[in-house]
């Protein structure tokens, strides 16, 4: 595992749970509007702290923390991410998994093996637009796979879209709410320009007013209840 950092407290990051924060590194897309460099670009990594740092520091919180995150970069590039997740869950904490959908398979075996307590995924955009969106080509297939599994998959979960203008268009977000069909969590997120960003150039001020972004999400937010 290339564990980028580490968090140790978050109270809005597992909804429901107090939880600590473990960030990898390595990411197959490129959002140019990413905050996290760091954990991104190989040439912006620092020394990755050993697994074991996180157990010794989990070790010393049952109590008090309850979950743990999991979130990058792209953690299901990770190869030991199953054994990781796994001693994490042997030691009494719930797992949240962000994931970008790219790797359906190592999805898959992770739900397969109950080692997931809750997914987040983000859906860029619309298909058509999906690889302008991430900087790189993209297997569409496996976004829609992935999207699949995670409404399929009985675990709780949150899909997401991040409101960039050039990507989240009414129409694209006719397209999304198509794409997700009848999934019961879906929420948008407002875009915050930030100098850390993969992309310094986007421009702040051609994004949606708060206004407009309140007006989408009231529009195509779904948020499960009960």
């Amino acid at each position: 595992m290339r564990i980028g950092g580490l968090q140790k407290l978050t109270l809005v990051d597992f909804p429901g749970r107090i939880a600590s924060t473990v960030f990898v590194q390595g990411c197959n897309f490129r959002c140019g509007y990413c905050h996290n460099p760091e954990l991104v670009l190989p040439q912006a990594f620092q020394e990755p702290l050993l697994p074991e740092m996180v157990f010794n520091f989990l070790e010393g919180r049952r109590g008090v923390i309850e979950g743990v995150v999991i979130t990058g970069g792209e953690p299901t590039l990770q190869k030991e991410l199953p054994d990781f997740i796994a001693c994490i869950k042997q030691m009494g904490f719930a797992v949240k998994l962000d994931t970008n959908g790219s790797r359906p398979d190592v999805l898959a075996s992770l739900l397969e093996s109950r080692l997931l307590d809750y997914i987040a995924m983000d859906v860029k955009t619309c298909l058509d637009k999906y690889s302008r969106a991430i900087g790189v080509s993209c297997d569409t297939a496996k976004i829609k796979e992935s999207i699949r599994l995670v409404i399929n998959s009985n675990v709780p979960y949150q899909l997401r879209t991040t409101l960039i203008k050039e990507f989240c268009a009414e129409q694209d977000l006719n397209e999304i709410k198509h794409l997700i069909g009848q999934a019961n969590h879906y929420v948008l997120q407002p875009f915050v320009h930030s100098p850390k960003m993969i992309d310094p150039r986007i421009d702040a001020q051609d994004q949606y007013t708060p206004s407009q972004v309140e007006s989408f999400k009231a529009k195509y937010d779904r948020v499960k209840t009960g």
